[in-house]
């Protein structure tokens, strides 16, 4: 699988190809671009990545999720280039004997590749203005840059 892509996720070939006779639990996380963010209408994102950089760090996420939960499947995709609202930005996917270690990878997944994979965002607003930053703004919340949101939750 290509970790980065330009292509549209495909999500429904991506879940059918995640079924496996040992697995009693499927995950199928979707990042999704939404119409709003900040108080502002988004018109569009658009993502770069440094594209090998970021393939290799989620190589090693995904083999650290499948290690530390006896996975029998993690796999993730992220888009780079524009992508439209309501379309996939990033997905992920887990499987594993029981439906804990299948959420709780799939969220461990996700979280590392928003705050640790060099992955860049830009949105575009209905306004006409832009706004370059990192796949996370958790400083947003947190008011801290070093603090992330899945930092304050129990996970």
């Amino acid at each position: 699988m290509d970790y980065i892509t330009k292509k549209e996720i495909d999500l429904a070939g991506l879940l059918q190809k995640s079924h496996c006779p040992s697995a009693g639990a499927v995950v199928l996380f979707s990042g999704e671009v939404r119409n709003h963010n900040i108080g502002k209408s988004v018109r569009f994102l658009e993502y770069e990545a440094h594209t090998s950089m970021a393939s290799k760090m989620i190589a090693e996420i995904l083999l650290a999720a499948r290690n530390r939960w006896c996975l029998s499947i993690a796999e993730a995709q992220h888009r780079i280039g524009k992508v439209k609202i309501s379309e996939s930005a990033v997905v992920v996917i887990t499987a594993s004997v029981h439906r804990e270690a299948a959420y709780a990878s799939n969220r461990y997944i996700i979280n590392r590749i928003k705050h640790e994979v060099p992955i860049w965002k830009c949105e575009y607003f209905e306004d006409g203005s832009k706004e370059w930053g990192g796949n996370c703004n958790c400083q947003k919340t947190t008011g801290d840059v070093n603090k992330h949101v899945y930092e304050l939750e129990s996970v």
